[in-house]
């Protein structure tokens, strides 16, 4: 968000808590921030992934009559089928009324096999009160092993997490690529009639309340580690930054400068935050050290600078600036301290740098009278790439952690709602049906 200065100036238990193992403006009083309109850049196509052939088995009840584990079995396996359908890395088998999904012997594994299939996901879950247990398995079907095997056991609310740790899982095991079904976005949503944080899972499920704060809180950041956010709020009067810790399940104030106080994201190594102060001057970008809470400021020229983020290699941040008239995308090397202009555009806030470090999306516009659009950019500047176009104001973009997606904001069906896209721009879709406005969202690692 780019802030306008002022005319004055493998076994796993998931029992409680949780797991054991393996606007467009947004006006207060004393504030001015500033939230930015929309800009998109197009990516280049990445080159077509062969699909693997996965046979996806009917998921069995441990207790053949029990109808609570059928049910159960049901449940686990539409969400592992969705996972691993939305990480469009495999061309799912599944034949419903086959013998074969009775058994995983050698007349199961070579009806798979005849199906083409090169893997088999198999499973059984039970139900016993309030507590589930879930045993899946990964095979091989050209050798006939089992490759992946893990046990899980908890209460209904993590039934959706269990599912989508074994669905990355199977894609890591097959792809060695990581998945993103165990991620979650916080985001910022004024349902309430105040401006509170909420978390939702990848796809849409499991969406969670963090704060009743009644107050206007904004632009949530995930520590590296995923077990903690941390955001903006105005619960006492002035934008201090809070820190939400879900392990232990406290929120409390994490600094409180006197002004703004917006995090703006972690350094690899989860040590130091880059984060917008501007302690009674104009907005400035400053590092500072989560533990000892010591602060250095990155620039000293004239000008309105915030929205700061790392590159993934912890030697760049990008920002947004005024210092050459409207605000633009800035990349600084913090070995050198040279800062480079990346656009040229009518508007621009919100860089975000891809996890492969090749590309800053980020939103704008490139005329004054357009609506605003997601952008991406690459890190000379020479490609500005569109990615929506004539759908409402586009905003807050954000990475998924395998680079493959793009969450923001966009009025495109009236209210400000939550959408994902496909990084090159690609079918675009609401995550949730929240009312109100939504604000600010951020993909988790």
């Amino acid at each position: 968000m780019f802030i306008r200065r002022p005319k004055t100036r493998i076994v796993f238990s998931f029992l409680s808590p949780l797991i054991l193992l393996s606007s467009s403006f947004i006006l207060h009083p004393s504030s001015f921030l500033y939230a930015q309109a929309d800009v998109y850049i197009g990516v280049t196509a990445s080159k077509e992934f062969k699909k693997t052939a996965v046979a996806l088995a009917e998921f069995l009840p441990a207790r053949a009559v029990n109808p609570k584990d059928l049910e159960l079995a049901e449940a686990f396996r539409g969400i592992i089928r969705a996972d691993l359908l939305y990480s469009r890395y495999f061309d799912l088998k599944e034949e419903p009324f086959s013998p074969a999904n009775l058994s995983t012997g050698a007349d199961a594994i070579k009806f798979w096999k005849t199906a083409g299939a090169a893997y088999l996901v198999s499973a059984k879950a039970s139900q016993r009160e309030s507590v589930w247990t879930f045993n899946a398995r990964l095979h091989d079907l050209g050798t006939g092993k089992i490759i992946l095997e893990k046990f899980y056991q908890g209460e209904p609310r993590a039934l959706r997490r269990a599912a989508h740790l074994f669905s990355d899982d199977v894609i890591l095991r097959i792809t060695g690529r990581k998945g993103l079904a165990h991620s979650k976005l916080a985001f910022s949503n004024n349902s309430t009639g105040f401006k509170e944080i909420y978390i939702v899972d990848y796809d849409g499920g499991n969406l969670l309340q963090l704060t009743d704060d009644r107050s206007i809180n904004l632009l949530p950041r995930w520590s590296q580690d995923a077990t903690k956010i941390y955001y903006t709020t105005y619960r006492y009067g002035n934008p201090d930054m809070f820190e939400i810790d879900r392990k232990a399940g406290k929120i409390r104030p994490f600094t409180t400068y006197q002004g703004l106080n917006i995090p703006g994201g972690f350094s690899p190594d989860g040590l130091t935050m880059v984060m917008t102060l501007s302690r009674g001057d104009d907005p400035n970008i400053y590092i500072l050290n989560v533990v000892t809470k010591k602060l250095k400021k990155m620039l000293t020229a004239f000008g309105v600078s915030s929205s700061p983020t790392y590159s993934p290699d912890g030697a760049q941040i990008a920002f947004i600036s005024d210092r050459a008239g409207n605000p633009q995308v800035f990349v600084l090397d913090l070995e050198t301290k040279k800062i480079r202009k990346l656009t040229r555009m009518n508007w621009c806030d919100s860089p975000n740098w891809s996890p492969s470090g090749e590309w800053i999306v980020f939103a704008g516009r490139a005329a004054s009278k357009e609506k605003l659009n997601i952008f991406l950019t690459d890190l000379t500047g020479s490609q500005i790439r569109r990615l929506t176009d004539k759908a409402g104001n586009n905003e807050d973009p954000s990475w998924s952690p395998d680079g493959r997606f793009i969450a923001f904001t966009s009025t495109r069906r009236g209210r400000r709602e939550l959408f994902v896209m496909d990084a090159d721009g690609s079918a675009p879709h609401p995550l949730t049906d929240l009312k109100g406005k939504t604000y600010t969202p951020n993909w988790s690692p």
